[in-house]
């Protein structure tokens, strides 16, 4: 029997190992391809044991190192620490297989340095995902910027170095400027930077201030990109697409959208935002960047770019569900995290399998193509489905909790934000697959698509139907999250 700390140990560890071991075989190539998708076997098996844990009442801990009385470094196991972890640790299983495939069928350089910097990513995101308090939170949160820039800037060319500096001045400087001093706030005011379940706050801080730390945190967090601090997600976009499938689905941003409900469940407490009314102005923001995106996606002809905005707007489903300062919101925000990674990745796999097969990357070239790669393109309309929110999808469960909680916490106009974004959704998502299906082919593409490539795209694909009729598990950790 295993100690349930150590299975923390048996999650974060994999990635860091497979990061360390794979600049020592760039030789051998099979070895090096295999290990991102063995650890993510490993790292998936002990993320479902703390899973399990958690829905069993137990609560695993990990402390490394006491720096002084409330400020330490460690690992707690939450409801919605274990639910994200669990879907970065499953979701690197295909995002491993479908990178060799990429890689080697767009023939891309430096694929050892790509794929050692990758499993630093997922490690950074699992320790994210376990943070046990404020202070470890953001030493991985930083990790996770660092050990990505390599990855945007992978091409090395000057579009990719423009793209790293903005990602970079963006995300760390929004981290150290705003982030980094909310924490030390929290920790002036509480004298800890421990977390709770009921927030840390009422009755340490004057109401009237809460607006201003709760913005701090918001704006700090870049990750979540919230408008204005998104710019640097669709310039992101230059990197291989197995890069934009990590940004989008596996860590970057599901790190930023776990970081926001962390902060509005854990810091600040779903029942102190409510009866302050501290988050009424992110309500009207998460709106505003939503839709905006949503439109700003239908002008987009470059598949990445479309699906760039489209992530930008679906985070903000998230934000919004905790802002909301409602059980059932703050649940559909949770399940969000999960049934729009399993969507999203779906869909830039899709992208990435549309140029490596067809070196197409624009919308208005795909005219009649479905013929020549009809399993990709069922693909993207069954992941898309799943984002847009209809039934069987496993998008739809998430969504209905959203407005549930919309219409419990008594802001009707969030529920037409929802709608009209649902319309925006199925003009900018759809429009792809119709135009392969039904639009007169323009030129004559011979698509091959490698079978590495193909493989996780439909299990991804599967997985979206999947969460649909098995999303239990996800909503009990939803509930223990917000004390149900």
């Amino acid at each position: 029997m295993i100690p349930i700390e150590y299975l923390i140990l048996i999650t974060v560890f994999p990635p860091l190992l497979v990061c360390t071991t794979t600049p020592f075989l760039s030789g051998r190539t099979i070895l090096r391809d295999l290990l991102g998708p063995i650890g993510g076997l490993v790292s998936s098996w002990g993320s479902i044991k703390l899973v399990q844990a958690v829905l069993d009442g137990e609560q695993p801990k990990l402390e490394f190192l006491q720096i002084a009385e409330g400020i330490s470094i460690g690992f707690t196991v939450t409801p919605l620490g274990a639910l994200f972890g669990l879907v970065a640790s499953v979701l690197w299983i295909f995002a491993g297989i479908y990178s060799v495939g990429y890689m080697r069928g767009n023939k891309e350089k430096s694929q050892t340095r790509f794929s050692t910097f990758y499993a630093l990513a997922v490690h950074a995101a699992l320790c994210i995902a376990y943070a046990g308090d404020l202070l470890t939170l953001f030493i991985f949160y930083e990790i996770l910027t660092f050990s990505t820039y390599p990855l945007v800037t992978h091409k090395q060319d000057e579009l990719a170095q423009k793209a790293g500096r903005l990602y970079m001045s963006i995300l760390f400087g929004s981290s150290v400027i705003l982030l980094l001093p909310a924490i030390i706030w929290v920790w002036v005011i509480t004298g800890s930077l421990e977390i709770s379940q009921n927030g840390v706050l009422d009755g340490k801080i004057d109401p009237k201030y809460a607006p201003f730390l709760l913005m701090m945190f918001v704006f700090g967090i870049g990750k979540a990109a919230l408008m204005p601090i998104h710019k640097w997600l669709p310039a992101a976009m230059v990197a291989p697409t197995p890069v934009s499938a990590l940004l989008h689905a596996v860590a970057v941003v599901k790190a930023g959208v776990f970081t926001m409900l962390l902060v509005l469940t854990n810091v600040f407490g779903i029942e102190f935002l409510s009866k302050t009314g501290a988050s009424f102005w992110l309500i009207g923001l998460a709106s505003f960047t939503l839709l905006t995106t949503s439109v700003i996606a239908i002008y987009k002809d470059d598949i990445k770019a479309r699906l760039a905005y489209s992530t930008i707007s679906q985070l903000s489903y998230i934000t919004l569900g905790g802002a909301l300062a409602s059980s059932l919101a703050t649940q559909g925000a949770a399940l969000h995290i999960v049934t729009h990674a399993a969507g999203k990745i779906t869909l830039f796999f899709v992208a990435g399998a549309i140029y490596v097969g067809a070196k197409l990357s624009n919308i208005s070239e795909l005219n009649g193509q479905g013929k020549s790669m009809p399993l990709i393109f069922i693909a993207f309309f069954i992941g898309s489905l799943s984002i847009i929110g209809v039934p069987p999808m496993g998008g739809s469960w998430s969504k209905f909790f959203l407005m549930l909680g919309a219409a419990e916490s008594g802001y009707f106009f969030v529920i037409a934000v929802f709608c009209v974004s649902t319309i925006l959704n199925v003009y900018y998502l759809l429009e792809i697959p119709a135009r392969a299906f039904f639009f007169k082919k323009e030129k004559e593409i011979t698509a091959k698509v490698p079978l590495l490539i193909t493989i996780p795209t439909l299990m991804t694909c599967f997985l979206t139907i999947l969460l649909f009729f098995f999303i239990e598990p996800f909503q009990n950790l939803a509930s223990l999250m917000v004390g149900k």
